[in-house]
């Protein structure tokens, strides 16, 4: 079991909270659009005509336990993909890790993970995160050697380029279009809308996380927006990726014609970006922990309980 954990740790499983929330937003707009090319209510999904006057949990149509399926291989997707992500920048950093006071706890400056079990690790992922593809369908099975190079390549990106949030953007983003594409085998303005809405979301405060770093990425000739702008441009750069965020999701909102529950979300996914940018100032950096992970975490998991009642309760 410490094994267990100490993996865990050194994927910081924990922030698996970002990501997931989209995915299950996705999946289940592909559920919709799959089986009925329209959004029903609840019930109209699980049950078929003939049993939904039983009105029993245990009577299941054919067509949901193919979405109960299929979100399974869609949960695994992400489990492996972002393990196989985290450790290989864990591994691929161990040595800027070392250096720096912040993360010199981590598991394999430490010695508590050795380096070529780190890496051993990410290509078990990676093969199992193909290997689960090809059980969900074609499109997924083909693209995923390049999901695998957007999410592993994030890693090399802090060493050439000041982008490399927006790079990082692009790898989580690729949750919600993903796990629709693995019920419909198609793409959609609507799940894209989304996946655009976690570009700027975690680009913007993945920017307020390395201002932690910017004097160390300065010293060790590594880009960041911080090092490269300074702290002060770089929460204005936050703040309009931000902006961009939440225009996405509302106009997500306004396209998928959701009610209110959707709205409500919306309001707590803003606020939640608001709230974060109000407690992180250039001079005071005391609460960037709580802007990254607590404020992200909450927008993140609420919004896509908010989306789904809409879905569901339409």
């Amino acid at each position: 079991m410490s094994k267990v954990k100490n993996y865990l740790s050194l994927i910081k499983f924990s922030h698996t909270i970002f990501a997931m929330p989209f995915a299950l937003i996705g999946f289940f707009l592909g559920c919709f659009s799959l089986h009925y090319g329209v959004i029903p209510g609840w019930h109209t999904l699980i049950f078929p005509e003939s049993t939904r006057a039983l009105y029993s949990p245990f009577i299941l149509d054919t067509a949901a336990k193919f979405y109960i399926f299929k979100l399974i291989l869609v949960i695994l997707c992400m489990v492996f993909a972002r393990s196989a992500a985290m450790a290989f920048n864990r591994y691929l950093d161990r040595k800027f890790d070392a250096k720096n006071p912040r993360t010199a706890i981590r598991e394999i400056p430490a010695g508590i993970i050795n380096e070529k079990n780190a890496l051993t690790f990410v290509i078990v992922n990676c093969i199992l995160f193909v290997a689960t593809t090809f059980f969900i369908n074609r499109i997924c099975f083909y693209l995923s050697p390049v999901a695998l190079f957007v999410i592993l390549f994030y890693s090399y990106t802090k060493r050439f380029t000041a982008l490399c949030h927006l790079v990082l953007g692009v790898g989580l983003s690729l949750a919600p279009i993903g796990a629709y594409l693995a019920v419909t085998g198609e793409f959609a303005l609507l799940p894209i809308l989304f996946s655009f809405a976690v570009v700027f979301w975690v680009s913007g405060f993945d920017i307020i996380y390395a201002l932690q770093d910017e004097g160390f990425d300065k010293e060790n000739q590594l880009y960041s927006i911080p090092s490269v702008m300074g702290k002060s441009k770089a929460l204005g750069v936050s703040i309009l990726l931000h902006v961009l965020s939440a225009a996405c999701v509302m106009a997500a909102g306004f396209y998928g014609e959701f009610g209110i529950w959707y709205w409500i979300g919306v309001g707590v996914f803003v606020g939640m970006l608001l709230y974060q940018h109000s407690i992180v100032k250039p001079d005071d950096l005391s609460r960037v922990n709580v802007a990254f992970m607590t404020a992200n975490g909450i927008a993140s998991v609420v919004f896509a309980v908010f989306v789904l009642l809409d879905l569901f309760l339409s």
